[in-house]
């Protein structure tokens, strides 16, 4: 990218009057070191005010005009951007705040040959590290993790999916894939893999495209010197989040591999889950019964 990094911003909302203003107003200060060119807010069809937030801090407002999914409203927020005039695009969770010059080191990271979307540190309210990158996934670490649970496989070797050993996030390296709360993607990469896949709805849409990304040559960049400050963790409480979260696992590992490796992986998804349901886990009580019912499962998002 040379001269100054030319920055656009998509911010995926849906009912996110409650956090938009702070991730808005923290923009500015995000942005210090690259031309922040536009910032667009696209909107599944909030009932609140995310909209009136949106308009009066000077965004563009592309109106999804349904719960359409993470991945919908950003390929519709990205329809709405002229490319040609960018040299990378960041999705944004509306519970995220930049910290101040947190956009111009991922910036700088696209520059590397092959280096294709730039993953920041994501730290919660109280400045604790999220574990937020990732390995592949596979048989074996989703055994791994029914097993012997996702924080403790993730501290043992490459066993886990979940790359929970804090040294880790100290120092920028690569990963298979990281949390899409916040990504900046190269303009290069989002015209030669195309479209985030709508299908998943919510969870999985990030692994499934940065996994493409790399397919095509594009690797996954963790910088650390760029920090977002993020809320989330609704996915670990509500219910249906967390059961489609369970079963949007499933259905790219099945995209992905054949019917012996995916049936070993279904059936650790569903182990891992009967533990913790048993554990009196709510959410997960409700994973297992969308991964042992089809039925049961949602279609689309609730309006």
């Amino acid at each position: 990218m040379p001269g100054i990094p030319r920055v656009a911003v998509v911010i995926v909302t849906y009912n996110s009057a409650k956090f938009l203003g702070d991730c808005l107003d923290s923009l500015a200060a995000g942005a210090r070191g690259v031309d922040l060119r536009e910032v667009v807010v696209a909107d599944n069809a909030s009932g609140d005010e995310s909209v009136a937030i949106a308009e009066r801090a000077g965004a563009t407002v592309v109106r999804v005009g349904r719960n359409a999914g993470y991945a919908a409203a950003f390929n519709a927020g990205v329809a709405a951007l002229d490319l040609e005039r960018l040299d990378a695009v960041m999705v944004l969770n509306p519970d995220c705040r930049l910290r101040p010059g947190c956009l111009a080191p991922l910036a700088a990271a696209l520059d590397a040959p092959g280096h294709g979307i730039a993953a920041p540190r994501l730290v919660g309210v109280d400045g604790h590290t999220h574990p937020s990158l990732r390995r592949a996934p596979s048989v074996r670490r989703a055994w791994a993790e029914a097993l012997v649970g996702g924080r403790l496989a993730g501290r043992m070797a490459t066993l886990g999916e979940v790359i929970t050993d804090p040294a880790v996030y100290e120092r920028p390296g690569t990963a298979d894939w990281a949390t899409g709360a916040a990504l900046l993607m190269s303009v290069r990469t989002l015209a030669e893999v195309g479209a985030w896949d709508e299908s998943f709805l919510l969870y999985s849409e990030e692994t499934e495209y940065a996994l493409r990304a790399a397919e095509r040559g594009w690797r996954l960049w963790y910088e650390p010197a760029a920090v977002v400050e993020h809320i989330g963790g609704e996915a670990k409480v509500n219910p249906m989040l967390a059961a489609l979260l369970a079963v949007n696992k499933v259905r790219l590992f099945r995209r992905r591999r054949g019917p012996v490796a995916s049936a070993a992986y279904y059936l650790a998804v569903v182990l891992g889950e009967s533990v913790r349901a048993l554990r009196g886990r709510r959410a997960a009580r409700e994973a297992v019964v969308w991964l042992l019912r089809p039925s049961r499962r949602i279609r689309a998002l609730p309006e």
